[in-house]
């Protein structure tokens, strides 16, 4: 992955007219891998993954990629963080995020069943799950603290949706110094239209936006290196 060409296989839906002109212009370059990656799954809530949740959608290939990467990770003892979102009841009143997107709402702490990880994609145990209330993972949270504690500089980032928390998150990321990581498959939105947008903006100004398959290699060539015996 660190000497892989650009990443855009990944996002070809985008004319290579609109890639080379960016790339002419010094944006866009590859950042890669670093040393201590962790993950981060992104309000994968039963209410987000679920269609007759006015915040949700159907997500099954997202779920099934998602559950593909953590237990490459897990295997490789890479430190696995969750966010979801959810709102105390006096939040709810003063939220104006939740003001523009009212549907929000919806997602009350009082209601487990909506605010919980999706059971596919379970945390368990030496996992770390973040309540949050904005679009970004680090606005609010102690998640940066968490990943400065155990040295992360490499944030594979998954989850939904692709163009409000995933780019607010790839954004902040980036923002803390982080190498941020986005395996395609792993990532979901409504709608294909903001999705591919978002993709696009996030590969050539906050991280690198590639297949998954290449980030399980990454991270499976990473842990056997740590594990191998000094010479």
């Amino acid at each position: 992955m660190d000497d892989a060409s650009d990443g855009m296989d990944s996002v070809a839906r985008w004319s290579p007219r609109t890639w080379a002109a960016y790339k002419a212009r010094g944006i866009g370059a590859r950042v890669g891998f670093g040393a201590r990656p962790a993950v981060l799954v992104v309000d994968m809530a039963c209410a987000f993954t679920d269609p007759t949740h006015r915040v949700g959608c159907e997500q099954t290939p997202t779920v099934q990629a998602i559950a593909r990467l953590l237990e490459v990770a897990r295997a490789a003892a890479v430190p696995v963080f969750y966010t979801t979102l959810a709102f105390e009841p006096h939040a709810r009143e003063t939220s104006v995020w939740a003001r523009k997107v009212p549907a929000l709402l919806d997602l009350a702490l009082s209601d487990p069943a909506a605010v919980e990880i999706d059971p596919r994609i379970a945390p368990r145990a030496g996992d770390v799950v973040v309540n949050k209330q904005f679009p970004s993972a680090f606005f609010g949270t102690p998640l940066a603290s968490m990943l400065v504690a155990k040295q992360i500089d490499t944030l594979i980032l998954t989850g939904c949706s692709t163009s409000g928390c995933i780019r607010a998150s790839a954004i902040d990321g980036v923002s803390h110094g982080l190498r941020v990581i986005v395996p395609e498959e792993c990532v979901g939105d409504r709608a294909d239209d903001p999705h591919y947008a978002n993709l696009f903006d996030i590969n050539a100004k906050y991280g690198d936006v590639v297949p998954l398959d290449e980030v399980i290699a990454c991270v499976e060539r990473r842990a056997a290196a740590a594990t191998r015996p000094a010479p």
